[in-house]
């Protein structure tokens, strides 16, 4: 089969599953947490557990890629697998009796963690099927369609459950055949091969840190920024609605400035960055994502009024739109042909400590130092990201 074949049939798998992938993408932001509030009456060590576990899932992406290494037929074969998993495991909280909420937590945690421990077999799905100067493209395009999904589905849920909360179940009915679409749209992609480095440790793919330079200070920029920008967008909310900070804003508004501003302006500049990314140097457009992060974090904490708020909502909204195509797809830019697998684990399971730690250090922080001075902390720790990728940019002959 021609690349142009894998890619054309590749494309509109992945344009069905994207349709699944919005509908999940609903889970830990808004109805999980929201079913294990109004129904079971869930404590916050288990709302903390439920929103942590696409964290913990990255944090077994190595265990899973070795796991994957050892599947006939390939990173789609094993990708399908997983989902499949996951479906079960979901499928069973969907049918938990009664009050049992510890039967709801392991079956919506292990789906969910199943979810994202597969994410590094999807970058060598891309890597192989995509041509490289169309990756970034093509996956905005099903960019798109996610979020049009994950917009529809919410509202469609949300509704739902206002009218009786005890139709929850059907929304986790609804991940699960969004599961079993999207494992057979991985299982029918043309085959992807899983390469792997020489030895058995399952974490033998970080010796590239060691090994490989550039990919070595590009993870140490994305750890800083990343643990800033996660830092700060678990304390969105809390800013918004405690007393403590005094806006006094109403729900409405709070949905406005944390998801529908934002997913607006992601809508909109998602195919925009998508070709930058196949089309600009990679350093230019991670610092450029990395001053529309720190504006945002400025604006939105510190700009004291509803401009800046606004102001910082949509900044976020449309950096968030090119972090989508860039953390999905930057190892490809890097890796030698055959290992972005491999060094996607290492960027993903990187992603999963600071997702577990961001959230914790920024309520310390905001409690202790106040949420002026914690955003400030963040924004100069965005800034460090980015000195540390100058050298790289200037060694670079592309825009």
């Amino acid at each position: 089969m021609s690349i142009e074949e894998r890619e054309r049939r590749t494309f509109l798998l992945e344009r069905w599953r994207s349709i699944g992938m919005g509908v999940l993408e609903t889970a830990n932001a808004t109805f999980l947490i929201y079913i294990a509030e109004r129904w079971f009456n869930a404590g916050p060590g288990a709302k903390s557990l439920l929103q942590s576990s696409g964290s913990i899932g990255l944090l077994l992406t190595p265990l899973a890629l070795e796991w994957a290494s050892r599947v006939r037929g390939g990173a789609g074969v094993a990708a399908a697998r997983l989902f499949l998993f996951a479906a079960i495991a979901v499928l069973a909280a969907a049918l938990t009796p009664g009050q049992h909420l510890w039967l709801y937590l392991a079956g919506c945690l292990v789906g969910f963690v199943f979810i994202s421990a597969g994410t590094p077999l999807l970058a060598g799905i891309y890597e192989q099927n995509y041509r490289a100067d169309r990756r970034g493209d093509l996956f905005s395009r099903n960019v798109v369609i996610r979020i049009l999904a994950s917009v529809s589905f919410a509202w469609a849920g949300g509704w739902m459950l206002r009218q009786d909360t005890a139709y929850w179940p059907w929304i986790l009915v609804a991940y699960t055949l969004a599961l079993i679409a999207g494992a057979m749209c991985l299982r029918a992609c043309p085959h992807v091969e899983l390469k792997t480095s020489e030895g058995t440790h399952p974490l033998r793919s970080f010796r590239h840190v060691q090994q490989d330079r550039l990919f070595r200070w590009t993870l140490v920029s994305w750890m800083l920024m990343g643990f800033a920008n996660l830092a700060m967008l678990a304390l969105r909310v809390e800013y918004l609605v405690s007393p403590d900070y005094h806006l006094h804003l109403t729900a409405d508004t709070v949905a406005l400035l944390t998801v529908i501003v934002p997913n607006a302006a992601r809508l909109l500049f998602t195919r925009v960055w998508g070709r930058l990314f196949d089309r600009v140097n990679f350093f230019t457009l991670r610092i450029v994502l990395n001053a529309g992060y720190l504006l945002g974090i400025l604006s939105f904490f510190t700009g004291n009024g509803m401009v800046g708020l606004y102001l910082g909502a949509v900044l976020f909204g449309i950096s968030n739109a090119g972090a989508d195509v860039a953390w999905s797809l930057w190892v490809t830019k890097v890796a030698p042909p055959g290992l972005a697998g491999e060094y996607m684990t290492v960027h993903t399971f990187l992603t999963g400590v600071r997702g577990v730690v961001a959230p914790f250090a920024a309520f310390y922080m905001a409690a202790h130092f106040g949420i002026g001075p914690t955003a400030v902390a963040m924004a100069a720790m965005i800034l460090t990201a980015t000195a540390v990728l100058l050298p790289e940019r200037m060694k670079s002959k592309t825009v």
